[in-house]
């Protein structure tokens, strides 16, 4: 706001000066051209007088000139002396005028100066504003008088420009006090807009402040319009954003918790009665540690797809490409399945009508072709149907995994692809899932720039589909 005042001030007082002096000049100069030309004409007519010595002559060229030119004339010789005095006071005294001197030396023909008659100091535009307005001021109008190219004498006028000068002075006053008005009006109004444009922003930072304390829950109000309402709209949209992280990474750290915690206190169970039952039957023994064994095994998967998904989320991740074939992935993942599916005396079909080669991660679209497929063999009831298709559409690879199992409630979809989420928790345990398989699907599908969606209805199961690009990469 100072740079702002500073700026409009120092541009007020150029123009102010400007207007000034373009006025002082134009009054000036209407002066110096009624002075001079009336000066001249009766310089040529004081040249003859002067030049035939006729006394009685020249004191009446010189009473009528300052008749006629409203001020007093005096008739100089080129010594600088003067000779003639319309008022009769400066006779036989010589004068050092500048506007004498440059007739008599410089070899000018007329002349103009303006002087204050109490300090005696000529006035210009450029000193104007060092003068007081109680200050009597003259002008002195010199002409030279020639003969026969020579400059036998100079005649010289003086008059009152008091008038002239006051009117300057007054108008220099009025722009002095017009721009203290102005830059009063300019600080009162800076002050207003700078207290409404500064108060939304104060507003914020305060609201920042608190976020930074830890207060996520806090928002800018939206008010106004324009940059300030759109600055506030953006942060509360960023606020959201972050409650929301924070609030999934709370849930995410607590099911973490409860999934790591759920087969370690099996096993402290087991383990505590293989301790203190040191006469525990063989088989029961042997069971006890199998099932140990199959904790083991279930917190080893969880902490391998939680780095899995780390990972994936630290957007360091980097895809091993390669030129593969995804119609033989999901051939290989058939083959891997296909001994649970018969177990469970399901059907495993699949429907390749493409090899979709493509040039990418194998290693990754071999876990998430493997934890669609595992998934449905999961969740899919004993004589159940797995269809799995593969085909070409457009530049797109479209992989469908279907099975008729239970189904989504419509509810849950939104969530599924969520960590730790799962329809039927218990059931979900039951089978061994982790609740992390589809979330690793769809980051890996995601860093392939693709996209996977699921599609089902309560008791009518489920499709999931993958579309990857094939030529990605």
């Amino acid at each position: 706001m100072l740079a702002f005042f500073f700026i409009i001030g120092l541009s007020f007082l150029v123009m102010a000066s400007t207007l000034i002096n373009m006025l002082g000049d134009y009054l000036f100069d209407v002066r110096i051209q009624g002075d001079r030309a009336g000066l001249e004409k009766w310089a040529v007519q004081a040249a003859d007088e002067l030049s035939n010595k006729n006394a009685k002559g020249i004191d009446e060229v010189i009473r009528k000139a300052g008749s006629e030119l409203g001020g007093r004339v005096l008739l100089l010789d080129k010594d600088g002396k003067v000779q003639y005095d319309s008022f009769h006071q400066a006779m036989g005294q010589r004068l050092h005028y500048p506007e004498v001197t440059s007739i008599l030396v410089s070899g000018q023909s007329t002349d103009y100066g303006i002087h204050s008659l109490v300090s005696g100091e000529a006035v210009s535009r450029f000193n104007l504003l060092g003068f007081a307005q109680a200050d009597e001021w003259a002008s002195y109008s010199t002409a030279g008088i020639i003969q026969s190219s020579h400059v036998i004498g100079v005649l010289l006028l003086v008059s009152s420009v008091r008038e002239m000068m006051n009117s300057l002075l007054s108008l220099q006053n009025n722009m002095i006090l017009l721009f203290a008005g102005v830059a009063l009006a300019a600080v009162l109004a800076g002050l207003i807009f700078t207290r409404v444009l500064t108060q939304p922003i104060s507003e914020m930072t305060r609201v920042i402040q608190s976020m930074a304390k830890g207060d996520l829950g806090v928002r800018a109000r939206v008010r106004g319009s324009g940059e300030i309402r759109q600055l506030a709209v953006a942060f509360n949209t960023m606020s959201d954003q972050l409650e929301a992280l924070n609030q999934s990474r709370n849930q995410f750290v607590s099911n973490a918790s409860h999934e790591l915690k759920t087969p370690l206190a099996t096993m402290k169970i087991m383990i505590e009665s293989l301790i203190y039952q040191p006469d525990m039957d063989a088989e029961l023994r042997t069971e006890f540690l199998g099932d140990v064994n199959q904790e083991i095994n279930r917190l080893s998967s969880i902490v391998s797809d939680l780095l899995t998904l780390v990972h994936a989320d630290s957007r360091t991740t980097r895809l091993n490409r390669e030129r593969m074939s995804l119609a033989e992935v999901v051939k290989d993942t058939q083959h891997r399945l296909t001994p649970i599916a018969e177990q469970n005396k399901q059907v495993l079909t699949l429907s390749l009508q493409d090899s979709c080669d493509m040039y990418a991660d194998k290693a990754k679209l071999q876990q998430v072709v493997y934890n669609l497929m595992e998934n449905a063999v999961k969740y899919t009831p004993a004589g159940g149907q797995i269809k799995v298709g593969l085909q070409r559409v457009g530049r797109d690879a479209v992989l469908t995994v279907e099975d008729n199992g239970p189904g989504i409630p419509r509810d849950s979809i939104p969530h599924v692809f969520e960590r730790f989420y799962r329809v039927d928790k218990a059931r979900g345990r039951g089978t061994g899932g982790t609740g992390l398989g589809l979330s690793i699907v769809q980051q890996y599908v995601n860093l392939h720039g693709g996209n996977v969606k699921v599609e089902s209805q309560e008791g009518q199961g489920a499709v999931f589909t993958v579309e990857l690009p094939l030529n990605k990469g």
